[in-house]
């Protein structure tokens, strides 16, 4: 089992998650997180402290097709190893459905 991101880390991009990760899987696109499934260690201590609840064992039958967008985006994107602000209209954004179709970018983010 591993951990995953889905569409609900899309135009919010909490890090809360970041900074509790105790192997650093974390990796920043340009408006959400990815989590790489081969290295994290399945300790589950990002699950709740994400705001959108975006994160999901892949054992969940909706995380699925998230799991290799999560492989392949670990890959081409930054790490991310601490705390940064949330993207400025993360609240606006939080609750809102449908945000792959209408926002995912393949973008990378910064990293730290």
């Amino acid at each position: 089992m591993t951990y995953i991101v889905t569409e609900a880390c899309i135009k919010c991009k909490y890090t809360d998650c970041v900074e509790v990760c105790p192997v650093d899987c974390f990796y920043e696109g340009e408006n959400m997180l990815v989590i790489h499934p081969d290295e994290c260690i399945d300790c589950g201590v990002c699950e709740p402290e994400c705001p959108p609840e975006a994160i999901l064992p892949d054992t969940e039958v909706e995380a699925e097709k998230w799991l290799t967008l999560n492989r392949q985006y670990a890959e081409e994107w930054p790490n991310i190893t601490r705390k940064t602000p949330e993207m400025p209209e993360a609240d606006k954004y939080k609750d809102e459905a449908g945000k792959f179709e209408k926002y995912f970018s393949p973008e990378p983010g910064e990293g730290n």
